[in-house]
């Protein structure tokens, strides 16, 4: 059984509020595990690996935000939600109020968690486990030049760009607005904004980014993107310039987004999904209460930036 971690005491609260404060994992099947080592590895993630998997994790940083393993394709597998621990036994009874029935844990996950289904049949934790999403803003610094000398480091002297932490997911579902209501009433998350029912974004109650998950309409349920904080919109570009010397040039970027603020560049996976360098995403502190609205789509993507992809909003996972 996987041990209960307790509560971090320095951890930001919205008193009354009953809900998740954190993704504190998510579980990918990948088709082929050296190939995620490759892409995962270049793009700046440490790599530990147990038991036929592969633990993602984020330079200097001891939380496990996710995990690979291998299967016969390209799948989201679980998403693990963490919870402080006086809060578990009353969400364990909310789901049995609602009627949600609880499952077993997958293979190699066994723990005490609570685990479920969402109205996609995508797996769901509810996990004891330290908050991981920030208690305040994290910094994005730009900071100017200084006289007399050249700022910019040399291309062959580029620092290696490594992200900070896990910001958000954002997953495929059929039904937008049923999503929103599911994960708000038996999770506790808020929404923050949406465009029509073709996508909805979702904060924690105690303090968080903008949105630490988001849903995409489409016919099947599936994983879109992992975005990873790395700290400044210089890191971005960087990012892209890594990713591309190392074989990985399909991207989209660098742009900003209106929905979240967030400066971002996308890369584009062995297998159609994306993984997000950004920055400077909005924050909903504990205490805020967020303007959500529905924005039109033709003004509400990005601020600006190149057009995306043609394939930037396909669910490779429907096929």
């Amino acid at each position: 059984m996987t041990a209960i971690r307790s509560l971090s005491p320095s951890a930001s609260r919205r008193p009354g509020a009953l809900g998740v404060h954190s993704i504190d994992h998510v579980h990918v099947t990948v088709p082929d595990l050296q190939q995620a080592k490759q892409f995962y590895g270049a793009f700046g993630l440490e790599l530990r690996e147990s038991g036929g998997q592969i633990h993602l994790y984020t330079a200097g940083h001891t939380h496990r935000w996710g995990v690979l393993t291998e299967g016969n394709r390209k799948a989201l597998s679980h998403i693990s939600f963490g919870a402080f621990e006086d809060d578990f036994p009353r969400l364990k009874d909310r789901l049995q109020t609602m009627g949600v029935p609880l499952a077993g844990a997958p293979r190699g996950f066994e723990s005490n968690g609570l685990w479920f289904r969402d109205p996609d049949g995508t797996l769901l934790e509810i996990r004891v486990a330290e908050k991981c999403s920030p208690d305040s803003k994290p910094s994005c610094p730009m900071p100017g030049g200084k006289s007399g000398i050249a700022n910019a480091p040399s291309r062959s002297n580029a620092p290696r760009v490594e992200p900070i932490r896990l910001a958000h997911i954002l997953t495929f579902t059929r039904d937008v607005p049923a999503a929103l209501r599911f994960y708000g009433n038996v999770l506790g998350l808020r929404v923050s904004d949406t465009s029509g029912d073709a996508i909805g974004f979702m904060h924690a109650a105690h303090g968080s980014d903008h949105h630490i998950i988001a849903f995409l309409k489409s016919s099947a349920p599936g994983l879109h993107h992992l975005s990873w904080d790395t700290g400044s919109v210089n890191a971005i570009g960087l990012g892209a310039d890594q990713m591309a010397k190392s074989g990985f040039a399909t991207g989209w970027g660098v742009g900003r987004h209106v929905l979240g603020s967030n400066y971002f560049y996308y890369v584009r996976d062995p297998w159609g999904s994306w993984c997000e360098y950004a920055c400077d995403i909005d924050y909903i502190p504990a205490e805020a209460e967020w303007p959500k609205g529905d924005h039109p789509a033709e003004d509400s993507f990005y601020a600006w930036g190149p057009e995306p992809p043609a394939d930037f909003a396909i669910n490779h996972e429907a096929s």
